[in-house]
This record gives C-alpha cells, sequence and structure tokens, in this order.
C-alpha cells in the first residue's frame, strides 16, 4: 500500500483548520488529501487535482464524502500548474447538488513524488523493473511526447544533455552514444530493452551497486516527457493568485533540482520589497519562509517506507 511521505510534519507545517480551502495540487493515492480533509471538516472546502485521470476515478471510488461534513470537495482531471484557471471554474458539494465560486485557498500542498501505484500499475514505463512500453507520459489522454519517441528520435546530444540535465547522469554520453547505435539494429521501444543499453553503456561497477544503472536515466526521460520542472516553474510564479494572504504553501520534491527550484523561489518572495535599488523601509516581502531547513522524513519513516529517504519539504506562508 502506497505511504504518504512526511504525513505527520504536513499536517503540522499547513496546520488545516475547520471551514478552511485546501488544495491538493498532486492527489496521488490520496493519503495526504484524507487527513487535510478530516481536518477542514466540518464545512471546509477540498479541491484535489491530478493529471492522471485515474488517479481522480480511484480516489472518488474510495471516497465516502458522506462521512466527512464539507461544504465541497471537487476533483479535477488537470495539472497543478493550471491551478489559476481551474480556480475560476466552480466547485461541488458532494452529493453535487451546489454550486460554489472557488476562492483563493488558505492552504496547498505539492507532492512531487509519484506514487506506488503508478510505479507497479501504470503499464507506461515508470520502472526499470517491469517489462512495460516506454511511454512514460502521466496524463496519456493527451497528445504529447512519449519517452520512446525521445530515446528513438532525438540526436546523440541532445539525449546526453537530457540525462545530464534531469538525471545526473555522469555516464550521460555514454549511454546516449549507445542508444544511437543500437537503435539502428532495432527501435527501443520497451523498458527492458533501455535497460539493457545503459547496462552495456556503464561500467560493470556502476555507483558500486548502490542504485540501479537505470535509475537516473528513468528518471530524466520522465522529467523530460512530462515538462516537470517547466510545470514546477509555472505554479510557483502563480502562487499569488492561488493562495490567499496567511495562506500556507507545502513542497515535497525528491529531486535536487526540484528542491533548488523551490529553494530559490521561496527565498525571493521573502526577500523585502524594494524601488529600484533601495529596500522600502520597513518593508516585507510576499511571504515569510516557514522552514529554515527543509523537512525530512525521520528515521523510523524511513525504515518503514524507504521512498521517503530523499523527501524534502520546504514551506511558506504569504503576507
Amino acid at each position: 500500500m502506497h505511504k504518504p511521505v512526511l504525513l505527520k510534519e504536513v499536517i503540522e507545517i499547513l496546520n488545516p483548520q475547520s471551514g478552511e480551502f485546501f488544495i491538493d495540487g498532486t492527489l496521488g493515492s490520496g493519503g495526504h488529501a484524507v487527513e487535510i480533509i478530516k481536518k477542514i471538516s466540518p464545512n471546509g472546502i477540498f479541491l484535489g487535482v491530478d493529471w492522471d485521470k485515474d488517479v481522480i476515478e480511484n480516489f472518488k471510488s474510495n471516497l465516502k464524502p458522506k462521512s466527512y461534513n464539507l461544504k465541497a470537495i471537487r476533483l479535477v482531471h488537470g495539472n497543478y500548474a493550471d491551478l489559476p484557471e481551474i480556480l475560476s471554474a466552480y466547485g461541488r458539494s458532494p452529493e453535487g447538488r451546489k454550486k460554489y465560486k472557488l476562492p483563493k485557498a488558505d492552504g496547498l500542498l505539492i507532492d512531487l513524488g509519484f506514487s506506488s501505484e503508478q510505479l507497479e500499475k501504470s503499464g507506461r514505463g515508470f520502472s526499470f523493473l517491469r517489462d512495460e512500453p516506454l511511454d512514460m507520459r502521466y496524463d496519456t489522454k493527451v497528445e504529447s511526447l512519449t519517452a520512446a519517441e525521445a530515446v528513438n528520435s532525438f540526436n546523440e546530444k541532445d539525449l546526453a544533455d537530457i540525462f545530464w540535465k534531469y538525471g545526473e547522469e555522469r555516464f550521460s554520453r555514454r549511454i546516449a552514444k549507445k542508444i544511437v547505435e543500437e537503435r539502428k539494429k532495432k527501435r527501443i521501444l520497451i523498458t527492458f530493452d533501455l535497460v539493457e543499453v545503459i547496462k552495456r553503456a556503464v561500467p560493470k561497477s556502476y555507483e558500486k551497486g548502490r542504485i540501479h544503472p537505470a535509475t537516473r536515466v528513468f528518471q530524466a526521460l520522465r522529467i523530460y516527457v512530462n515538462d516537470e520542472l517547466g510545470n514546477l516553474e509555472k505554479l510557483l510564479k502563480n502562487l499569488e493568485k492561488i493562495i490567499k494572504p496567511k495562506g500556507r504553501v507545502a513542497i515535497i520534491s525528491f529531486h535536487s533540482l526540484e528542491d533548488r527550484l523551490v529553494k530559490n523561489y521561496f527565498r525571493e518572495m521573502a526577500k523585502p520589497a524594494r524601488i529600484a535599488t533601495q529596500s522600502v523601509a520597513g518593508g516585507k516581502g510576499m511571504a515569510e519562509i516557514l522552514t529554515k531547513k527543509p523537512i525530512t522524513a525521520t528515521l523510523e519513516e524511513i525504515r518503514s517506507n524507504p521512498r521517503s529517504r530523499s523527501a524534502k519539504m520546504r514551506a511558506i506562508k504569504l503576507l
């Protein structure tokens, strides 16, 4: 069963209260969402967003709205980067009878990891341990580039750049060169085909067995195919359109590029207001940083959920 990472810490830092409006922008298996819903009952409003339609349908079938006294529950198949547009739509009560204009939210959670269900059951090639079509798109309903198309059509330099930029793979050039050689003989369409190519390209002592040789390449392809960093940056630029003053935002990242992006945006938002090059007397920034250092999982959580090992949470409160 999928375990939500940093669950206790998320609830503490976001501090959802009865009657508030909260958004889970990466609904996933709903572990965080259920606890948030409990806290904002009664009369709270909950918006859950995920760009995997199956995730929305699964959560909808498992949620029992009548067990929570909420003003409205709205579940949207969409991208968290589009939250300003989503908020302009209407929410519905659990019974579906009344409509509510969704205001700016009191709290927002974004968990940038992907669930064990996506690894185990999606059939889209997220895992290098399963023999599946090399797709890696979160939303297959949209016509967009697949991992297989990238692997079989991009030139050697572009592939190497992707593996280095998004996976920090030190053998990126060797792997890219081997992919281009092998695809001339046979198109690389299945996960295990790509894994075999990667294994042939890297030294046998790769990482001394600490991680699977395909880990960073698969991560890089997933991030690139879904434009994960672009979506995160779009969200960060629009936080004031999504969150009301005194509202809280928590973002959980699993990759150094994501964490760096969040850290830098939060720091900029917390800087005192400026006019030209002069600081405004007594000026405050747009936000207050709630996490001086990123919050990470305890040893106890890592033991029970190894996936939490690389999780880092940063949070701010808008002013």
